[in-house]
């Protein structure tokens, strides 16, 4: 099964990603880990990937379409593929739906995770890691049991926060991605592909329609 996840920044699709990975054998698709895993394979289009990037130019859908391509016919996909970071514009879906069909695949569905943004404007700028280890926490949901030390490694004031939580940064994300997102949404809706889930559940009930999402579809 081929999906699609849409959501905005903090919506949780690398969580949800991650768990369809584990339980259903899929390969998830991010672009940006494709670039960077294609910059230093050696391949042809790799080199091509690290010309593109090192002299700080704009890597085109014509070489992404390509590094997927390259995922989609690279040995046991069985378990499908999950999309994520692309595609970004009609071009791209264009693009991406002339690909699949190219190497025999489809796409199944297109899931967006909707939430409430002053929602998930509360939940991003709460975020903090532990410099340590990596382990997450919140200032609301999730409180480490010691103020300064994390509760995984022990770390003592290691505590950090993204540059970019803040309210302001958000709004500017959140604004960019409804501009590239809302053509998309429709284009999928028309199609009759487009199915939502509310992200602000927990991440296990929004992970269990995700599942009857996929199950309806399969």
């Amino acid at each position: 099964m081929n999906i699609i996840l849409i959501g905005p920044p903090g919506a949780g699709k690398g969580t949800q990603a991650a768990t369809l990975v584990k339980k259903h054998n899929m390969v998830q698709l991010s672009t940006g880990d494709m670039l960077r895993a294609a910059r230093t394979s050696g391949t042809e289009l790799g080199k091509t990937v690290a010309g593109v990037m090192d002299r700080g130019e704009l890597v085109t859908d014509e070489i992404v379409i390509g590094l997927i391509e390259e995922q989609l016919t690279d040995g046991d996909v069985s378990g499908g593929f999950i999309f994520d970071g692309f595609p970004r514009t009609l071009a791209q879906a264009d693009a991406l739906s002339e690909l699949l069909s190219k190497v025999d695949q489809k796409l199944d569905t297109v899931i967006q995770m909707t939430v409430d943004d002053k929602v998930l404007v509360n939940r991003i700028t709460g975020r903090f890691t532990c410099g340590s280890c990596g382990e997450g926490y919140h200032e609301e949901f999730k409180k480490p049991a010691t103020h300064d030390k994390c509760d995984k490694c022990g770390a003592a004031d290691t505590f950090k926060k993204r540059a970019d939580d803040n309210e302001v940064s958000l709004k500017t994300r959140l604004m960019a991605y409804y501009k590239e997102t809302s053509p998309l949404i429709g284009y999928y809706y028309a199609k009759g592909q487009l199915e939502q889930v509310n992200g602000l559940n927990s991440i296990d009930r929004v992970g269990l329609d995700i599942s009857k999402v996929m199950a309806g579809v399969s």
